[in-house]
């Protein structure tokens, strides 16, 4: 059985993690599949929007540890440069939105690969924990950057410094998820906000995103600018037309 299950429906590429038997744990055939399945989201025309979760109870616990403590395992300089950094980029340049439907607990990597997610959707049990300072690291795959500018300098260095378990709730309280769902419906509203933005105007969305990405970057001035040619671009597209 794969590790990434792939299938694309309703104009969405549907990505699982799979190894629940491991809280689907990363190990580096998993990282690189993944890599190489948002690859073909990022090439594949059909594809308009992306759901990634997580088989059985978790979402993601991370990274195998027995993989990196193995003699013949990937040093850290490889997990990151070749596994977690490729992945987070991928996601954030990928010019389609990307939701991840956090089915269970998200630790450590797994917990930042979700952040890194255009739309962030969490069922009611689920948790997010930053658990590196636990075994003496530090919050890679993107968590010092993206955790600050979701929840503020004080949430974000409390919860990477103490690496405290936050519950669904309090993630949507303090704005690192977007909507937490019971989960005897999780399944269904999660994909149906995939499906949705499957069927919407997919230049726009993608403009949008990419306008994002540049505002944690740009002045003000330089945002306006960047909305003024990105909404030039959007007025010319077929989408706008008909809307």
């Amino acid at each position: 059985m794969s590790s990434i299950l792939f299938e694309i429906k309703d104009r969405v590429a549907f990505i699982t993690l799979n190894r629940p038997d491991k809280l689907n744990s990363f190990t580096r055939e998993m990282a690189l599949l993944l890599q190489n399945r948002l690859d073909e989201c990022a090439s594949l025309h059909e594809v308009r929007a992306v759901y990634l979760t997580g088989a059985g109870k978790a979402f993601s616990a991370g990274q195998d540890l027995a993989e990196i403590v193995a003699p013949d395992g990937p040093g850290m300089d490889k997990i990151l440069s070749e596994h977690y950094n490729p992945i987070i980029t991928r996601i954030r340049n990928l010019p389609k939105p990307v939701v991840a439907a956090v089915n269970g607990v998200a630790a450590g990597a797994g917990a930042n690969i979700a952040l890194a997610c255009d739309i962030v959707v969490a069922a009611r049990s689920a948790s997010f924990i930053q658990a590196f300072s636990k075994i003496g690291l530090i919050p890679d795959s993107g968590g010092t950057w993206f955790l600050p500018r979701l929840v503020g300098w004080q949430k974000a260095i409390g919860i990477a410094m103490l690496g405290d378990k936050i519950s669904a709730d309090e993630a949507e309280k303090m704005g690192m998820v977007y909507k937490v769902v019971e989960d005897e419906t999780f399944s269904e509203i999660s994909r149906g906000i995939v499906i949705t933005l499957g069927g919407a105007a997919t230049k726009a969305l993608a403009y949008t995103k990419h306008a994002f990405n540049y505002s944690a970057v740009n002045t003000l001035e330089e945002q306006l600018l960047l909305e003024d040619e990105l909404q030039q671009k959007a007025s010319m597209t077929k989408d706008y037309a008909e809307g």
